[in-house]
């Protein structure tokens, strides 16, 4: 026997909101295929210098992304088929899939935020060692250099916080282009276009995170009630 009366809108609602929790799921994981393959990401943190490799921090949140993404497809199509069977234990697994789901979104939320600024950091701190090596003319010089280009031309940036206030010809015509010596007084130096970069993608991350929670939220309320009229209904 069917459920009649609220719990039949319940099922309905519940049907809706999977499907949209599909449908984010895809989202995500579309937003974190286009952030594992953006070509400014993957310009700068494929780099190498010397025996160094450039941080690659971030792509284990894109990961994590990627992989969250994944599974929330396939609980949202197990939560649509659930509610329309009226499967008290499809709607059990569900829900249970959908509290580890929660709980590795909130550690992943957690590594994220402690992380955020560290990112950046390291990044930054593998230019300022190349963009130091190609102006003392070390013995790695040239790959220096190259790596240095490489930031300069994907991020149309040129010196640094740390490096331009001791060596000032950072505007040399072999590390940076003519026109980026008007960025440089314009304070867009390499810097602050690392922060922009990875400040923006991680600040995209965040947002989709919550959204996602709070249907996650909803969705764990909307299946205990159904259960709880499924179970109601096979008694009478």
């Amino acid at each position: 026997m069917g459920v009649e009366g609220c719990t039949k809108c319940i099922k309905y609602l519940l049907f809706v909101f999977n499907f949209i929790f599909w449908l984010a799921g895809g989202i995500i994981l579309g937003v974190a295929l286009w952030l594992r393959h953006d070509s400014q990401t993957t310009n700068i943190l494929y780099l190498q210098l010397g025996d160094k490799q450039a941080p690659n921090t971030f792509y284990v949140g894109i990961y994590i992304l990627i992989a969250v993404g994944a599974v929330m497809m396939f609980v949202g199509f197990l939560g649509c088929y659930g509610a329309i069977q009226e499967s008290q234990c499809l709607l059990g697994t569900f829900f249970t899939c959908l509290v580890i789901l929660f709980a590795c979104e909130v550690a992943a939320g957690i590594w994220g935020f402690v992380n955020k600024d560290q990112i950046a950091k390291d990044v930054k701190q593998f230019y300022d060692q190349a963009l130091q090596q190609a102006l003392m003319g070390e013995s790695d010089a040239s790959n220096a250099k190259a790596v240095v280009k490489t930031f300069h031309e994907t991020l149309d940036c040129c010196g640094s916080d740390i490096v331009t206030a001791t060596f000032t010809p950072v505007w040399r015509d072999d590390l940076c282009r003519k026109d980026s010596v008007k960025n440089f007084f314009e304070n867009a130096n390499c810097h602050k276009k690392i922060d922009e970069l990875f400040s923006g993608k991680l600040y995209l991350i965040g947002i989709a995170a919550v959204v996602v929670a709070v249907i996650m939220i909803f969705e764990m309320i909307l299946s205990m009630v159904l259960c709880c009229g499924i179970r109601n209904s096979s008694v009478y």
